[in-house]
């Protein structure tokens, strides 16, 4: 498979180079996170004073560590006092109390520590349990649209190639297929696997099928405001037996495997977040068009879903934002800065380009405002509010 070099995950691994904390990859299952560690152990390996011991538990070969004591000894018995050592191991999940192991390397002060998880078990709401130790969550997702159009040597500007991303994804895995077909196959086994090695297995889930109903309703519902008690509602009418309480925690468990990302709502007036409906977006399209096919195709949901996770790859928190009646896409933050961003698919029409610069004319600070749309145009400005393409936006390296 063809690799490329994914250089705003390397480069935040080298800056944390070491430091004292814990750094954990986590993310999708097969979203590039082992390639990346890979990709970094080479770049280190060059100083001829680091020594890399390296586990990796989903070789065989390293099968009879999983157990924290069997782990705990195979690092320590390679450790070199004369050198740098750097410990490196991947899915650490699959080792029965790994968090004994790590806080123990942790606690020495003897290693630079790396370790990657792909499932609930490194979510990080949870990382603070397993780890007694300082740590540092780096977040990787899917090939983003411009890591896409490097691997397939593409001009982000030609038309049609965002809507290729669209309908294929960033899993990269899937792209060593030449028919459509057998991309979308490789895209529904990883899609399996998360329900029902992450999910199913690990929560001892009985109603599978109602998860996966969840599931698809979720990714039909992209870039909408929802709520456990309206998916609940709505399930009901439609004579499924569940409630909202068992309907919030298949939400939980979904984001949880970073199958979807739940985004909260901000009211921009009061400049308090609000507790009602949020919104879902899916870690990656592909998952929709492979399971959902054309179904309710929604280009200006699908673009807002991409701009949100891009957003979450360049390091912003983000909440839908809320004004008296009007509502923004996005706000996004990220330690003093602060945009305001609108999604559309086309603005050709007066009328909708009114209604998505209505919302950001109503904010009287003075943060950025900016609609991201697909204009195939060159940047331009009203009333101080710039209009971007989304194919250019997707492709810059800051907002």
């Amino acid at each position: 498979m063809k690799l490329i070099k994914r250089e705003h995950y390397l480069n935040r691994l080298i800056r944390l180079r070491n430091t004292p904390d814990i750094k954990i990859v986590t993310g999708l299952r097969r979203s590039g996170k082992s390639e990346l560690i890979r990709a970094y152990m080479d770049i280190i390996s060059a100083d001829e004073d680091v020594n890399i011991i390296y586990v990796d538990f989903a070789d065989l070969k390293f099968d009879d560590l999983k157990t924290y004591k069997r782990l705990y000894e195979y690092c320590e018995s390679r450790y070199d006092g004369r050198k740098a050592n750097v410990l490196v191991i991947d899915e650490v999940q699959m080792c029965e109390k790994f968090e004994l192991a790590v806080n123990s390397f942790y606690n020495s002060r003897r290693y630079d520590i790396y370790i990657t998880g792909s499932n609930a078990f490194l979510l990080s709401s949870n990382l603070s349990t397993l780890f007694t130790g300082r740590f540092i969550e780096i977040p990787v997702y899917p090939f983003s649209f411009s890591e896409y159009c490097k691997y397939f040597g593409y001009d982000p500007a030609e038309e049609g190639i965002l809507d290729s991303y669209v309908h294929e994804g960033g899993l990269a895995g899937s792209y060593v297929y030449s028919e459509k077909e057998d991309r979308s196959s490789y895209i529904r086994d990883v899609y399996n696997t998360v329900i029902k090695r992450d999910l199913v297995d690990k929560y001892g889930i009985k109603e599978a099928a109602l998860l996966d109903s969840l599931a698809d309703y979720m990714m039909d519902n992209v870039s909408n405001l929802t709520s456990a008690a309206r998916i609940s509602d709505a399930f009901n009418q439609g004579r499924a037996d569940t409630n909202h309480i068992t309907i919030g925690n298949y939400m939980k468990y979904l984001c949880s495997a970073f199958m979807f990302y739940k985004v909260k709502r901000y009211d921009i007036r009061g400049r308090k977040y609000l507790e009602t409906s949020d919104k879902y977006y899916l870690s990656d399209l592909g998952f929709r068009y492979a399971m959902l096919g054309m179904r309710n195709m929604d280009y200006g949901r699908a673009y807002e879903n991409i701009v949100a996770l891009e957003l979450l790859r360049r390091g912003y928190e983000i909440y839908v934002g809320k004004l008296y009646q009007k509502e923004v896409d996005f706000v996004a933050m990220k330690q003093n800065e602060k945009v305001y961003i609108q999604v559309s698919d086309s603005i050709s029409d007066p009328k909708t380009l009114e209604r998505e610069l209505a919302p950001l004319k109503a904010i009287r600070d003075a943060y950025p405002k900016l609609v991201i749309a697909n204009t195939r145009h060159d940047e331009y400005d009203i009333e101080g509010i710039r209009i971007i393409d989304i194919a250019r936006w997707l492709s810059a390296s800051q907002i």
